[in-house]
């Protein structure tokens, strides 16, 4: 419902929902099934693109990989840029090594990598910091973690947790994240519901319109950190997620449609 902060009216049309991530590969993506359950209207644009840290620059972090014993991923964009440059630095990973990620569906990406074996990846239960922390818990005095992330997108929550519990750890920025341009389809559309999933798709709402005023417009974030970023930047966050009976941006989106259709 934006265009530079003006709210624009809709009519009586569909719910118009913008994903600030791009349009899932497969039909069967849970978010198409949302669509069709709710007769919503979805638009997939990125509002931030990664660009690769390549090896040379990545050897002033002076990290030698194959000392840590533990990798930890919250995304499947680390995973990418990790196993890259593995390669890239022709680095061979130890059989051994053990994978903490954020969800299951992130650890299950690992299949395109290396071979999957449950004794050796581990995830949290209900995609929460707090649930890979249990987990990483068990584990904390025997391994040494390389964290791979962002160079403007780190998680702190996480940083916080390693560095309290004297997890013996390294932060890796093998990527970084920018603004996309979004005018293109928020000068032509209106939108109901944003829906935001890191704190770098904050700032890029908020590079493309310095002056973007919300008036109306329900936003969705997922992860503490993008809910802090968006009430920071002075959004009001009405649709979050992961929470227990919500553990993804499709699940809360569903939970928050079906009370709506519900008061109809």
């Amino acid at each position: 419902m934006i265009k530079n902060g003006e709210k624009k009216s809709t009519g009586k049309g569909s719910v118009q929902v913008l994903i600030t991530q791009p349009k899932p590969e497969s039909e069967k993506s849970p978010y198409f099934e949302l669509e069709r359950k709710y007769s919503v209207k979805l638009t997939f644009h990125p509002f931030i693109k990664l660009e690769a840290i390549s090896a040379r620059e990545f050897r002033k972090q002076k990290i030698d990989i194959n000392v840590y014993s533990a990798i930890i991923f919250t995304s499947r964009n680390a995973i990418d840029h990790f196993f890259r440059m593995c390669d890239e630095m022709k680095v061979s990973i130890s059989q051994d090594n053990k994978y903490f990620c954020i969800t299951e569906a992130v650890a299950l990406y690992l299949q395109k990598f290396i071979l999957y074996r449950k004794r050796k990846v581990f995830y949290g239960t209900d995609g929460t910091n707090k649930s890979m922390f249990d987990v990483i818990n068990k584990h904390k005095e025997n391994e040494k973690f390389l964290y791979v992330c962002s160079e403007n997108q780190q998680d702190n929550e996480i940083v916080g947790w390693l560095k309290n519990n004297n997890c013996d750890f390294q932060l890796a920025f093998m990527y970084r994240s920018v603004s996309n341009d979004v005018r293109v389809v928020m000068d032509s559309n209106s939108f109901d519901i944003i829906c935001f999933f890191t704190p770098s798709g904050i700032r890029s709402l908020f590079d493309n319109y310095p002056k973007f005023i919300q008036n109306g417009t329900l936003i969705g974030a997922f992860g503490n950190n993008t809910v802090k970023a968006g009430e920071a930047a002075g959004l009001e966050v009405e649709i979050k997620a992961p929470a227990p009976q919500t553990p993804s941006m499709i699940s809360a989106l569903d939970n928050y449609l079906s009370s709506k259709s519900k008061k109809k």
